[in-house]
């Protein structure tokens, strides 16, 4: 084999192996990728059963029940609800008219099973997601700032 024909081999190898390793990290990423839906996107786009994703919204007024560790509460956008079953401790800042993002998977039966549960602090901060799909439910708060902008006094000098 001459010089030209076992420098192309190493080539051809070496990108093989890279291509390979690109494939398995995708792969692996793939197992790890949760999206996030608002409740009228979980019950319009027949969410599949067990199917994990990230479930945003407010908590519905009068809807949380405790028994023990287990909460059940409804999370809705406005146009629609989705009843969420949660086992273990709350954030402080979990109350009802809050907004709230629940992660888990639907049950064949409608139940989102969720194994985290994060709150907002407070006005000024909530997923862009949660935001945008507050917004097209009419549901934003005019005045508010826009999520993730920066209040008067968290901005630098200067910008």
């Amino acid at each position: 084999m001459t010089r030209k024909g076992r420098r192309l081999v190493l080539i051809g190898s070496g990108l093989g192996v890279l291509a390979l390793a690109a494939g398995l990290i995708l792969s692996a990423l793939n197992d790890t990728i949760v999206f996030f839906r608002s409740p009228t996107e979980v019950t319009q786009q027949q969410v599949a059963p067990g199917a994990r994703l990230r479930l945003g919204g407010l908590v519905e007024t009068g809807s949380v029940t405790k028994n023990g560790t287990l909460t059940t509460f409804s999370v809705t956008d406005g146009n629609a609800t989705v009843k969420v079953a949660y086992s273990g401790i709350l954030p402080d800042l979990f109350r009802e008219g809050q907004g709230v993002v629940a992660e888990g998977a639907l049950q064949p039966d409608g139940l989102f099973k969720a194994d985290s549960v994060l709150a907002k602090h407070d006005e000024r901060y909530m997923p862009r997601e949660v935001a945008d799909a507050l917004k097209q439910q009419g549901h934003w708060k005019d005045g508010a700032p826009a999520p993730g902008a920066a209040t008067p006094a968290q901005r630098q000098p200067g910008s």
